[in-house]
């Protein structure tokens, strides 16, 4: 493929990748069942440097070029098949370490980076509530001054990582509003007085990341948690987009290569009307698509990584990758599952998981409208 990493020590790291994301599948029927969070496998995985990836070595992290990095993402989602796990992992990469990383302060950095890297925290990013969800700047969560800190009141949901989480990154306003020139970010401890989280949400897909409500009553914050200046959380919440638009699917770069090939494996060897399924030209059409959308994704998200490691000002790329890579990997899950008949259609196969995971890459981050619209602004429309 002419997008994968064009370095041997890419390549080496993408494949020790794919051999530790192969080492975590055991029991993934069950967990995804029951929507359960493994946090023994959180664990491997940090070990392994998957959340300290581009973080400088300071705080625990492995330094790696972003190409590199986003080539070990899809390694291990080549090798993974929990793709809750791989999304968890993402939502506390991006949007939360790399804001801390960029906007904290030395204290705010010292305090929370090594332990999100090396997996001993775990981390959330709270800015959705019910009634603001891709609308993000019209926020109803507040933040009032008081003695030598803020009081935060609101309630924020579908909070990855909620249930399990040490530390959250919630966006508050100011100044109810006044649109997006109020919000400021904080970073708040799970045993902050007044903060609450709900029983985990149900979900269609991603099952294994979890998933609830925060309510925050009178949510007492010392100032030195403020993340950023007051006013500054468009600013966080622009850093986390970024990051998590151009990067959170580098791991389904690895599932649909893989879908690619258990579906090329499947369409040579399953026979009907004497021949195999792949020489019917329907069968090797939809094939031909899978390639055609696996190396269209690669290239975007590898030319990012790219142009970000160069210092080069993103505008519409990140919304570019993730609307091409979410709308590819929902239409290959479909793909994979018509390729492989009923067989696809039953639970044991594993191939209605993906299909089920996939659907939601097209909401969370901004949906695949939001992502046109923002897209559609940068061409002048």
């Amino acid at each position: 493929m002419t997008a994968l990493p064009s370095t041997r020590a890419a390549r080496e790291a993408r494949d020790a990748a794919e051999e530790l994301g192969g080492a975590l599948n055991d029991g993934l029927a069950e967990r995804d069942r029951e929507g359960v969070f493994e946090r023994s496998l959180w664990d491997r995985c940090a070990a392994f440097g998957i959340l300290g990836l581009s973080v400088p070595a300071r705080y625990g992290g492995t330094e790696h070029e972003l190409e590199d990095a986003v080539a070990i993402l899809e390694g291990l989602g080549f090798g993974c098949l929990d793709n809750g796990l791989l999304f968890a992992l993402g939502a506390q990469l991006w949007s939360v370490e790399m804001p801390i990383l960029q906007l904290g302060t030395d204290e705010q950095k010292q305090r929370y980076l090594p332990g999100l890297v090396d997996g001993s925290l775990i981390g959330a990013h709270a800015i959705t509530e019910p009634e603001a969800g891709s609308d993000a700047f019209s926020l109803r969560t507040t933040a009032r001054r008081e003695g030598n800190g803020y009081v935060l009141d609101g309630a924020k949901t579908f909070v990855t990582n909620a249930p399990v989480a040490d530390v959250f990154l919630v966006v508050a306003t100011l100044e109810p509003g006044s649109g997006s020139r109020g919000l400021s970010a904080f970073l708040v401890d799970r045993d902050a007085p007044g903060l609450s989280v709900s029983e985990p949400f149900e979900k269609a897909g991603l099952r294994t990341s979890t998933m609830a409500e925060v309510s925050l009553a009178d949510c007492r914050v010392d100032a030195d948690r403020l993340l950023g200046r007051e006013g500054g959380g468009s600013a966080a919440f622009a850093v986390a987009m970024e990051w998590e638009r151009s990067y959170i699917l580098a791991p389904a770069l690895g599932t649909m290569r893989r879908q690619l090939r258990d579906c090329v494996r499947y369409a040579r060897e399953r026979r009907q009307f004497g021949e195999p399924i792949g020489k019917r030209e329907p069968v090797a059409s939809m094939l031909v698509d899978m390639q055609l959308r696996l190396e269209t994704a690669q290239l975007l998200t590898y030319r990012t990584a790219r142009l970000k490691q160069a210092g080069k000002r993103l505008t519409y790329e990140p919304s570019q990758v993730k609307l091409h890579v979410s709308e590819s990997w929902v239409k290959t899950s479909l793909d994979a599952l018509q390729v492989h008949g009923g067989s696809g259609y039953m639970v044991e196969l594993g191939v209605e998981r993906d299909l089920r995971d996939s659907v939601a890459s097209r909401i969370y981050s901004g949906t695949s409208e939001i992502q046109r619209k923002l897209i559609a602004g940068f061409l002048g429309l």
